[in-house]
């Protein structure tokens, strides 16, 4: 494989790098085929090119057109006066005597690019667009593809940018740094395009091909071994030259990396071997963005057996209803299964940090497989994944590979209850409440603090998901009826939360606080605040009770504060509501008080962005009294699940 990195255009030796292309395109075509005189005198004479340019003729074109050429053009010339097949759309580049000015009277490109900008189009914009009435074209014949030098988009060494265009590929003209670049770009459009021969065909094996196989295989050791950074750069390039691995190899990569655009695992994922790990993290990506449209799923798994397509729909299945479950083999399997465990109570980092300790014994499926991927598609551990702890998980040595393990990144959940006093991004959480019982586990809040109407522990969900579902199954709601959607799980040693982000309408004549029956044989607390409320009064309810009896209790509400019992001095709300100008770092305060006196925290990263399990509270208001009116809504909805026809894209049989 010939050298192509030189930076310095000029130095550059083209003479190698264009006998290198020519014997490779002469190697891929078949002996047998019928090709033009031309064409079959460039493969025996394994040159693309043509005789070199002399001095002479390259400055009477430059005469002709009234500029100096750029250096690496011009440098091209003096090798080869033009070439045969640049990349697979242009079949005749210019030599000096066929470059010219664009004429955009004939080709009325420059109208066409104009008319799509928009008045808030940029200098940048409409320099690209008016490249179309100053470029220098060099397409000579090509399949509707256009390839033009731009003489005012010149860099401190005097190179023209390269841009290239074809309407047929719905894309923006793509910019080359230089025609070193373009040609480098074009090679490798020539590589990706012969990468996988067709019938016929010889096999396209050569120096470069077997350079960048040897690269894929190393880079794949560098990313077992950690350096993924390394890694990635090998076969980026390996996949701009169409190397069937490298593509594969690097979505792995790019996917605990949460890039997920173009992201589909070729080759790997219609390779049993591969699919139970690769197919899940491909189908979570189509739920998540698909809007129930199905028929795009299959497209990634082109070649792909009825099984497995059936395999990849009843996942999707499982993704959308929150049930699918990664399992994996070995000493690593068992650290998931008990990382669930911990993550679908809150304990987001202790199960990140349990997966971790346990990646080293992670053994991949085959030699294609860098990382363990399934687990991202999982309900309770998908949530895990952050940029950064995807580097972690990168860069942690693994699959029998040596390496030094990396600097571990942070957790997610800040101690104590203060967080809860700091705007979320996109979400501004102004009202919640929470109830935080000692002794019991999360599972057994429901018995103390739901009806013993039949309420069930719902499977771990994010809040919208939860929401979506009650909504479902509820057909009335009243205006007294303030039963919580409440998210449960630990809130530090010994104490589990329960935890509501969306409470109904705070009106503390009716509040009828669950401390009591959340507190039988043990000690309970009771939170409800809206201190930064936008709309209406800012309010504060606290409530604690031991043995099933309210201990102490206040509430600040319509700027007052009543209250009840003997509350400890950290706890006294006239501590706190003695100024009000700042409601934020009261409630920080408040909350920094409440953490402190009981030892207790809720895990951030667990409510804000996890899946906890969740049920239905009995209500936290009393019933009307006498006199007093309220509004009963009935709502009907009725809703059906998309056929298997229907999300492939085929039309409901009548």
């Amino acid at each position: 494989m010939t050298d192509t990195t030189a930076t310095d255009t000029t130095a550059f030796d083209w003479r190698p790098f264009l006998l290198g292309w020519s014997g490779e395109w002469a190697d891929s075509l078949p002996e047998d085929e019928a090709r033009g005189a031309d064409e079959e005198a460039a493969r025996r004479a394994r040159w693309l090119g043509f005789p070199p340019a002399s001095e002479e003729r390259i400055a009477a074109m430059e005469a002709r057109l009234g500029q100096r050429m750029p250096p690496s053009y011009r440098e091209f010339l003096k090798v080869s006066d033009g070439w045969r097949h640049a990349g697979g759309f242009v079949s005749l580049l210019a030599g000096a005597k066929d470059a010219c000015w664009h004429d955009n009277n004939t080709s009325g490109l420059a109208d066409m690019f104009e008319e799509f900008l928009d008045e808030d189009a940029g200098p940048e914009e409409w320099r690209e667009a008016d490249i179309w009435r100053r470029g220098l074209q060099l397409d000579v014949e090509s399949d509707a593809t256009h390839v033009l030098m731009d003489p005012e988009d010149v860099d401190e060494d005097g190179e023209w940018a390269v841009y290239t265009w074809a309407g047929w590929r719905a894309a923006p003209p793509e910019r080359h740094a230089n025609f070193h670049e373009f040609m480098r770009d074009m090679h490798r459009e020539f590589h990706s395009l012969r990468a996988v021969p067709g019938d016929g065909e010889p096999v396209f094996d050569n120096d470069t091909t077997r350079k960048l196989d040897g690269l894929v295989e190393e880079a794949r050791l560098d990313a077992l071994r950690g350096d993924w950074e390394q890694a990635l750069k090998a076969l980026d390039e390996a996949k701009e030259y169409g190397r069937p691995r490298a593509a594969g190899l690097g979505d792995q990569i790019r996917r605990l990396l949460g890039q997920t655009y173009m992201v589909y695992f070729e080759h790997l994922v219609t390779d049993p071997r591969y699919a139970p790990e690769v197919l899940p993290a491909l189908v979570a990506e189509h739920a998540a963005h698909s809007h129930r449209d199905d028929s795009t799923l299959t497209f990634p798994l082109r070649g792909a057996d009825d099984d497995l397509v059936s395999l990849a729909y009843a996942t999707l299945d499982q993704v959308r209803d929150g049930t699918y479950r990664y399992t994996t083999a070995g000493p690593f399997g068992e650290a998931v299964e008990r990382a669930r465990e911990l993550a679908r109570w809150g304990e987001t980092d202790g199960a990140w940090r349990t997966l971790m300790d346990a990646l080293p014994l992670w053994e991949p499926l085959g030699p294609d497989h860098l990382a363990p991927l399934g687990w991202v598609a999982d309900p309770v551990l998908g949530p895990l994944l952050t940029k950064e702890r995807g580097r972690e998980l990168l860069a942690t040595p693994r699959g029998g590979q040596p390496g030094a393990a990396p600097r571990r990144t942070a957790g997610l959940d800040p101690s104590g209850l203060a967080w809860l006093a700091e705007s979320d991004p996109g979400n501004n959480r102004t009202f919640y409440r929470f109830v935080l019982v000692e002794g019991v586990e999360p599972g057994d809040l429901l018995g103390r603090l739901a009806e013993a109407d039949g309420t069930v522990l719902n499977e771990p969900m994010n809040f919208w998901e939860a929401s979506r579902k009650l909504s479902d199954g509820q057909g009335k709601f009243s205006s007294y009826d303030d039963r919580a959607l409440m998210a449960v799980g630990r809130a530090g040693a010994g104490w589990s939360f329960a935890f509501d982000g969306a409470p109904a309408r705070f009106d503390r004549r009716r509040l009828v606080s669950p401390a009591a029956a959340a507190g039988a044989g043990t000690r309970a607390v009771v939170v409800w605040s809206g201190l930064r409320a936008r709309h209406g009064e800012p309010f504060f309810h606290l409530s604690v009770a031991r043995g099933g009896v309210e201990q102490y209790a206040f509430t600040y509400a319509d700027a007052e504060v009543r209250s009840s019992g003997e509350i400890p001095r950290a706890l006294d709300p006239r501590r706190f509501f003695s100024d009000l100008e700042d409601d934020a770092e009261v409630e920080r305060s408040l909350l920094e008080a409440v953490a402190g006196e009981f030892g207790v925290h809720l895990p951030r990263h667990a409510i804000v962005s996890g899946r906890l399990h969740t049920f239905t509270s009995r209500s936290w208001t009393r019933p009307p009294g006498e006199g007093e009116a309220y509004v009963v809504i009935g709502m009907h909805q009725e809703s059906a699940r998309p056929t298997d026809g229907e999300r492939r894209g085929q039309r409901p049989r009548p």
